[in-house]
């Protein structure tokens, strides 16, 4: 009997912690890190070669930094490992560290534009690239239905989904690299001679010899006075003669 209030107490004790512990609020989830480009494809999959991209031009941080310190949106087109291996071999190679890093910066745009924003925006965008102002990094975008594709004036794109949103961040996966023009153009064609320059010489302007316009043959017009003056000669001598005898 005495050691049955002491199990009650005990009982009674243990159904009161428990009752406590059940009612104590759940702890609130952590809240999510800052926004990260790389994690973002590197969950998506299939854009490591882009990843590569953005870490050597460290356009990469760049983002991450604009996205995590202000208010202002971008919009970050990405080709996949397909896309780019597609590309003519060597040719990323090829550019200077300053090239690479247009090219990345070419494939962001400064704003935010959701899939919808494509179809009432103006031409040609604005990318990280450069001021469009100067023809340097044009790119256009047209729509039909739902369906848009990038141009720039070098290849043409289509946006094929969506790869991330957040109304400040949107991530699309495109099916080509974006060649800006200044980069991979076709360099200008050699102009051709001026007519002034192709002007001929005084001697290809005179007429054809024998034409009517031609001039007479100096050798010609030289055989003329000789025998002119064989002809002139006699005729002097006999009128001297003539007068000698007299």
């Amino acid at each position: 009997m005495d050691h049955f209030p002491l199990s009650m107490l005990l009982l009674v004790l243990l159904f009161y912690c428990t009752k406590t512990l059940a009612q104590t609020p759940a702890q609130a989830p952590a809240p999510a890190g800052p926004t990260n480009i790389t994690k973002i494809l590197e969950k998506a999959g299939q854009f490591t070669m882009f990843i590569r991209l953005l870490s050597i031009t460290q356009v990469g941080d760049q983002i991450n930094t604009q996205l995590n310190n202000s208010n202002q949106g971008l919009t970050v087109f990405v080709p996949t490992d397909n896309a780019i291996s597609s590309l003519k071999s060597g040719i990323l190679n090829s550019l200077s560290d300053q090239q690479k890093v247009a090219l990345v910066q070419f494939h962001v745009l400064p704003t935010f534009l959701s899939m919808s924003q494509f179809q009432t925006a103006s031409n040609p965008l604005r990318t990280q690239a450069g001021n469009d102002d100067n023809g340097q990094f044009p790119l256009n975008v047209t729509t039909s239905g739902n369906q848009v594709n990038v141009s720039t004036g070098v290849d043409d794109a289509t946006v094929a989904n969506t790869i991330y949103t957040d109304n400040q961040l949107a991530v699309y996966q495109v099916d080509k690299v974006l060649l800006p023009l200044s980069i991979f153009g076709s360099p200008a064609p050699v102009p051709a001679p001026s007519a002034v320059a192709k002007k001929k010489s005084p001697a290809a302007d005179a007429p054809v010899s024998g034409s009517d316009d031609a001039p007479a043959d100096a050798s010609g017009t030289i055989g003329l006075a000789m025998h002119g003056m064989l002809m002139v000669v006699p005729l002097v001598a006999g009128v001297i003669a003539t007068r000698w005898w007299r």
